[in-house]
């Protein structure tokens, strides 16, 4: 790691990652942590930072801030802690996640803590940090943890397709004022994971599936990807290549443009055109 991936990645910077006790997130803090930068891990279970912060090594230093994201004054908190302790914010990862809010008639209650945790948190995080890095003068770098479910929108948990949809659309308006204000000084980014072995998944099957990247996988792509310039960090895995997600999201745009029903990749009219579909060549 150096700030030839991107300027803000320099040794001595410090970095703020909510969510940060595990997986991507803590895979992404160990690497700024052995790379010199110092790092605040955020996450609302004290137990999880603990045991994180045990497992690090590196020329940085890290502390852990129990923070729940989805609560402004949690967040200011937050920000306060590490003003105090290390100084300016150079890197800011949104990337607290939850799921299991339910269809769009259940569940009110999940409703409201999916779209808190993983939308408003995210507002939260970028309301907070980044305008002191606008005001600045160094390096800024801001990551937001989204979802392919954000985009290809599958039936199922829609609270959580929500509040995903909503960090891409608050994602690309961020990276537009961004290069308006700073003119690429501080930069935004769209981080899309695939199928991970993160703690969304452990709460279903206690072993790596074969077709799932682990963390640390995630967290090579981004910083692959920044090096190259990339705001969309499309990820793959090990079953999706980045030919099918694009396949994917184009038959989904296509669903408006031809007036086709809501998500008709899912619907048995439409089966067998999404399966001829997959196997055509894109066009380029």
């Amino acid at each position: 790691m150096s700030s030839d991936i991107h300027p803000a990645l320099a040794e001595g910077n410090v970095a703020v990652i909510t969510g940060g006790a595990s997986g991507i997130g803590l895979a992404t803090v160990e690497r700024l942590v052995r790379a010199g930068l110092r790092v605040c891990l955020a996450d609302h279970d004290e137990e999880s930072l603990e045991a994180a912060l045990e497992g690090l090594s590196g020329a940085g230093e890290a502390f852990g801030h129990v923070t729940d994201v989805s609560d402004a004054a949690s967040v200011e908190g937050l920000a306060n802690a590490v003003a105090d302790r290390f100084g300016p914010v150079s890197v800011l990862m949104n990337n607290a996640g939850v799921g299991g809010g339910g269809d769009a008639l259940s569940n009110p209650d999940g409703w409201r803590r999916v779209l808190g945790v993983n939308l408003f948190g995210v507002l939260h995080g970028v309301q907070r940090f980044v305008p002191e890095m606008v005001a600045g003068d160094r390096p800024g770098l801001v990551i937001n943890t989204g979802s392919k479910q954000g985009i290809t929108q599958p039936p199922g948990d829609t609270a959580y397709n929500v509040s995903k949809s909503g960090i891409k659309s608050l994602t690309e308006g961020l990276a537009h004022t961004l290069l308006q204000q700073t003119e690429g000084r501080v930069t935004a980014h769209l981080l899309v994971p695939g199928f991970t072995f993160t703690g969304l998944i452990k709460r279903f099957v206690k072993e790596k599936p074969d077709g799932a990247w682990l963390p640390e996988q995630v967290t090579d792509f981004l910083f692959e990807s920044l090096q190259r310039g990339d705001f969309y960090v499309l990820c793959p895995d090990n079953d999706v290549s980045r030919e099918m997600d694009e396949k994917r999201v184009l038959w989904n745009t296509y669903d408006l443009i031809e007036n086709r029903p809501a998500l008709s990749r899912w619907n048995p009219a439409y089966e067998a055109e999404f399966e001829a579909f997959m196997k055509k060549d894109l066009p380029r």
